[in-house]
């Protein structure tokens, strides 16, 4: 399923040389652009229930908004999702969104049902040297630590995606009617919540209040501009809190 639509501006998204404090086996972002509402995505939802079982990657399902008018509403899709997405497709140089799509580590887009290809990016990934270790800090409802190391010109954005751990969903209507469907790790928050500039940083964080709200996890994302490479990340389960 394509979408078709004009392509936004996305300052700040150009490659990074950015080295500083290295982290060696830092997890791969994999983000999968999907809905309930597109016959083609199952595949890849059932493939990032498999991801998301690896530890070096942190796999998050963004649900999108604009496949809701031909006949399922996906309790799930966001414009904020949406708004993400387009600007991958600039930042990328995409003519369209389409779903599902697979961006790897703000990188690499793929068709995220095509397994092989997936996987390889992943693993290509893997070999790259992130450009800072992020890394969390229990207690008092938690905190981001990001180090001090070589940011972009224009710094970074430091991104907070809070997930659910699954949810099934039997669709009634639209081109999946009649099937269940599995989504993991199910991000119902993404937010901006500070900008990296190569100095120390610490962010506190209510992880608790997330915890209490039912959600199983949440992931820091330090990315060069707003849609640009992926310069660090972490994840943690929230019924992991002290």
């Amino acid at each position: 399923m394509l979408a078709w639509f004009a392509v936004l501006a996305a300052p700040g998204a150009s490659p990074s040389a950015a080295t500083g404090n290295a982290a060696p086996g830092a997890p791969v972002v994999v983000e999968l652009f999907t809905s309930q509402g597109c016959e083609s995505c199952p595949p890849a939802d059932n493939l990032l229930s498999e991801l998301a079982t690896r530890p070096d990657v942190i796999a998050l399902s963004l649900h999108v908004d604009y496949w809701d008018y031909i006949g399922w509403r996906d309790p799930y899709g966001s414009p904020m999702v949406t708004d993400r997405q387009r600007r991958y497709a600039s930042a990328l140089g995409l003519r369209y969104v389409f779903t599902p799509q697979v961006v790897v580590d703000g990188r690499d887009t793929l068709v995220g049902s095509r397994r092989d290809e997936v996987l390889a990016a992943i693993e290509k990934s893997a070999a790259r040297l992130k450009a800072v270790a992020v890394r969390f800090v229990p207690g008092a409802g938690g905190r981001v630590v990001i180090p001090a190391g070589h940011a972009p010109d224009n710094g970074a954005t430091v991104w907070l995606a809070i997930y659910d751990k699954s949810h099934e969903t039997a669709v009634k209507r639209g081109e999946n009617a009649g099937r269940t469907i599995r989504n993991v790790n199910v991000v119902r928050a993404f937010e901006r919540i500070g900008t990296w500039t190569g100095e120390r940083l610490e962010i506190p964080l209510d992880l608790a209040g997330a915890a209490a709200r039912g959600r199983f996890g949440c992931a820091v994302i330090v990315q060069q501009g707003r849609n640009g490479p992926i310069l660090g990340a972490a994840a943690m389960r929230l019924d992991r809190l002290p």
